[in-house]
C-alpha cells in the first residue's frame, strides 16, 4: 500500500476509534443511570436501545451521500454530532432528555460506518488488510473509551465525565483535517446529476438480485447478538459475588467494569485476525466458522457464570475475540457482493440492519435480565447466532449454484 492508501486508512481509523469509544462507554454509565434516574433495567434498556437504533436511521442516507458526494465530509459531521450528543447527555435533567441525547448521538454515529467503509472498499486494493486495521482502531476506541470512563468515574461525578467526553470528538476532527486525503485514490468521483431517489431505486435493484439480501439477514442477526451481549454484560457481571464492589483508599471500584474492558481488549486481536483471514480464506467459510463460534460461546457462558474468577475471565476474553472477529469478515463479504458504485448504499443498508434493527438486542437483554435470568438471555443469543450461521451456509450454497 502507498502513502495515499495509508492516509485513507488513518482517517477512517480515527473515525472508527471514536465511534466505538462512545458506543461502548454508554453501558458503563447504565449502572449509574439506574440509580440516578430511579428506573429499571428494562426501561434503561429501551432508552439505550433507542439511541443504538438511531445508529441505523442515518445509515442509508449516509451511504447515499457517500456514493454521490464522497465520504470525507460525512465522517466529519458524524464526529461533531457524536460529541454534541455526549455534551447533551452531561446536562440531562431527566430520563426523557437522556433518551433525546442518546438519539442525537445515535443519528450522528449512524453516518460513520457507511461513509468510512465505502471509502476503504473503493480506495484500497487489499481490502481485508484495510478492514483489519480499521477494525483494530475501532477496538482500541472500544477499550480506551470504557476504560477511561471507568477510571474518571472513580474521581469525578458522572456528568463531568460525560462533558469531558466531548473533547475526543473535537480532537478527532482536528486530526482529520491534517491528513492528506485530497489526492490519488482518496478522491472519490462525484456521481451524475441523476435524482437521488432514482439512484436509490436503481442501486437497490442491483443489490437485490445479488447475494446481498442473504448477507444482510445474517448481519441483522449478528447485530442482535452483538448488542444483546455487550449492553448489559457489565450489569450481569456486577451480580456475580466474586465481582462485588470493593473499596480501596476510600474509592469504590467495580471489578466487573475491568473484566468488561478486558473482553473488549480481546476484540483487538479478533478484528485483526478476521480481516487478515479474509485475504487468505474464502470469506463465506470464515463467516460460517465465526457464527458457529458465537453459538458455542453463548452456550459456554451459562455454566461459566457460576464458576471461578479465572474461568470467567477466560470466557470473557474468548467471547470478546469471537464477537469482533466476525465484523471484518462480513464487511469483506459485502464488498465482494456489491458493485463498486453501490458500496456506500450497501453498507448503509447493512448498518441499518446491524445497528438499527440490531439495537433491539438492548431491550431484549434488559427484559431478559429484569424478568428472567442471564441463562435465558444467553440461550436466546445462541439461537440467534445459530440462525445467522444457517444464513451464511445458505449464502455459500447460493454462490456455488
Amino acid at each position: 500500500m502507498n502513502s495515499t492508501d495509508w492516509s485513507v486508512i488513518k482517517f477512517t481509523m480515527v473515525g472508527h476509534a471514536l465511534f466505538h469509544a462512545y458506543e461502548l462507554s454508554i453501558p458503563v454509565f447504565i449502572i449509574i443511570w439506574l440509580d440516578v434516574f430511579t428506573t429499571t433495567e428494562a426501561l434503561i434498556g429501551l432508552i439505550v436501545g433507542v439511541g443504538y437504533a438511531a445508529i441505523g436511521i442515518g445509515a442509508v442516507p449516509s451511504g447515499i451521500l457517500s456514493d454521490k458526494y464522497g465520504s470525507n465530509r460525512v465522517i466529519l459531521v458524524a464526529l461533531l454530532g457524536m460529541g454534541f450528543g455526549f455534551g447533551l447527555i452531561s446536562i440531562s435533567p431527566n430520563i426523557v432528555i437522556l433518551a433525546l441525547a442518546l438519539a442525537i448521538w445515535g443519528i450522528s454515529a449512524s453516518l460513520y460506518h457507511p461513509a468510512g467503509l465505502s471509502l476503504l472498499s473503493r480506495s484500497i486494493e487489499n481490502r481485508g488488510t484495510a478492514f483489519a486495521y480499521h477494525g483494530v482502531a475501532g477496538n482500541v476506541g472500544t477499550i480506551l473509551g470504557p476504560l477511561l470512563i471507568s477510571i474518571l468515574l472513580i474521581f469525578l461525578p458522572w456528568r463531568s465525565v460525560a462533558a469531558l467526553s466531548v473533547v475526543p470528538a473535537l480532537v478527532g476532527v482536528s486530526i482529520a483535517f491534517k491528513l492528506p486525503l485530497k489526492k490519488g485514490k482518496a478522491v472519490e468521483s462525484i456521481k451524475s446529476k441523476t435524482p437521488v431517489w432514482k439512484e436509490l431505486y436503481e442501486d437497490t435493484q442491483v443489490l437485490l438480485v445479488s447475494g446481498f439480501p442473504i448477507i444482510i439477514s445474517a448481519v441483522l442477526l449478528y447485530g442482535l447478538y452483538y448488542r444483546g451481549t455487550l449492553t448489559f454484560l457489565p450489569e450481569i457481571l456486577l451480580g456475580i459475588p466474586i465481582l462485588n464492589q470493593i473499596t480501596l483508599f476510600d474509592y469504590t471500584l467495580n471489578p466487573s467494569q475491568y473484566i468488561y474492558t478486558a473482553l473488549l481488549t480481546a476484540g483487538v486481536g479478533g478484528q485483526y485476525a478476521g480481516g487478515r483471514l479474509t485475504d487468505v480464506v474464502e470469506a463465506e467459510y470464515a463467516l460460517i466458522i465465526a457464527f458457529v463460534s458465537l453459538v458455542v460461546c453463548a452456550l459456554a457462558f451459562i455454566p461459566v457464570l457460576a464458576s471461578g474468577f479465572i474461568s470467567l475471565l477466560i470466557m470473557c476474553l474468548l467471547i470478546g475475540f469471537v464477537i469482533y472477529v466476525t465484523a471484518p469478515i462480513y464487511q469483506a463479504v459485502i464488498a465482494e457482493y456489491a458493485a463498486n458504485s453501490t458500496h456506500g448504499l450497501s453498507y448503509g443498508y447493512t448498518y441499518l440492519g446491524m445497528f438499527g434493527i440490531g439495537a433491539l438486542g438492548a431491550p431484549l437483554a434488559g427484559t431478559a435480565v429484569s424478568y428472567t435470568s442471564p441463562r435465558v438471555l444467553f440461550l436466546t443469543l445462541a439461537g440467534i447466532a445459530g440462525l445467522a450461521g444457517i444464513m451464511s451456509i445458505y449464502l455459500l450454497a447460493w454462490k456455488k449454484n
